[in-house]
């Protein structure tokens, strides 16, 4: 077996991939504010957007109305997902010169094992670097990457010198890479649990290496030893080929908690076009069959509960009643409300009789 911390992984994630490839095809679009999306009048979302966007404040996920009004000059150019696909699988063919140990996390983002790789005489630097290249050369695309012994921080890492760019973190810079890293860095700490860890006084990884692993569990549940772990830049999740959705779901941390039902089913619709969104890039790569919704409710005491139902329909009026039944346990103000859907096995009978 190999040593977790011998490993060398990659993590490859395209720049702006959705308005890379509008703009490669379409030059005209160079230099200025562009994003890939919906249509602001259907309730349509972005999908990625340009850096010239991104100066205005524009972002993956923002209602494309609201993407709009912060940038009047924003161009909006509507989706080709079969040329994305395309793309991709031309990527993908890149990396698998290197080596057959390749988890995709979707069209745009991969991580890959390349301890036993041979090129540059197994240097994942430089075999990070050559990747990047071909696909420059090959596509005119341009790819960042992150180089370390783990897929936490091969991550990190690649958010670092981008766009465009590559960053390293060996086995012995972890210890002191990890002190002045933000806590909002590691997967799971969205805008809830970094606001509960900065009340607690904890906005570094060094803050949270204070804290005992028994402390972290007894606030924050199983999630504490993530935590505990990943504080100190320990992450021995091996690269999966194997990569099958289980479930998807999106949920919302409001500045203003809901103080009502009635307020909570505001929120669905925004919620829900999102998950359809994620739904549908998903299936792009594998069909998913559902086989349960669910409802995910964390009201203003940080108490959580959910709710759920079995059925193959991933329809808006079906989280209603979920969402009714989980506010109705303590009909307190709600600070995190989500919606989710979870997946049949692919090989059980019910997906023969989906119909989305």
């Amino acid at each position: 077996m190999t040593d977790t911390s011998l490993r060398k992984i990659i993590h490859i994630d395209m720049d702006c991939f959705y308005a890379a490839i509008e703009v490669r095809d379409n030059p005209v679009l160079r230099g200025k504010p562009i994003a890939v999306g919906g249509s602001p009048d259907a309730r349509g979302v972005v999908a990625t957007c340009s850096y010239e966007a991104r100066q205005f404040g524009v972002h993956s996920a923002m209602p494309m109305k609201t993407a709009m009004r912060l940038c009047p000059n924003l161009i909006r150019v509507a989706p080709r997902r079969a040329v994305y696909q395309a793309v991709s699988a031309q990527i993908h063919s890149i990396f698998s010169a290197y080596t057959d140990l390749i988890e995709p996390l979707s069209l745009d983002e991969a991580y890959l094992d390349v301890t036993a790789a041979s090129q540059h005489q197994g240097s994942a630097t430089l075999i990070a670097s050559e990747i990047r290249q071909r696909i420059w050369q090959e596509l005119q695309l341009t790819a960042s990457a992150g180089i370390a012994p783990n897929k936490f921080l091969a991550k990190v890492a690649s958010d670092w010198h981008k766009p465009n760019g590559q960053f390293v973190i060996r086995p012995t810079m972890i210890s002191k890479f990890m002190l002045t890293l933000s806590v909002k860095k590691i997967p799971g700490v969205g805008q809830m649990t970094s606001e509960r860890l900065a009340e607690l006084g904890v906005r570094t990884c060094a803050d949270l290496q204070t804290w005992s692993e028994e402390k972290l569990c007894a606030e924050f549940g199983r999630f504490g030893t993530r935590l505990y772990d990943l504080a100190r830049g320990i992450d021995h999740r091996p690269v999966s080929v194997d990569n099958t959705y289980k479930s998807i779901s999106v949920e919302d941390t409001f500045a203003t908690d809901l103080p009502d039902l009635v307020s909570c089913y505001a929120e669905l619709p925004a919620l829900f076009q999102a998950l359809k969104q994620r739904l549908a890039k998903a299936q792009e790569t594998q069909r998913l069959v559902p086989k349960s919704l669910v409802v995910k409710i964390r009201f203003h005491d940080f108490v959580l509960t959910t709710a759920q139902t079995t059925t193959s329909l991933v329809e808006q009026h079906l989280f209603l009643p979920l969402i009714k039944q989980a506010w109705e346990r303590r009909q307190v103000p709600v600070r995190l409300l989500g919606v989710g859907v979870h997946f049949a096995e692919p090989w059980r009978p019910e997906q023969l009789s989906l119909d989305l």
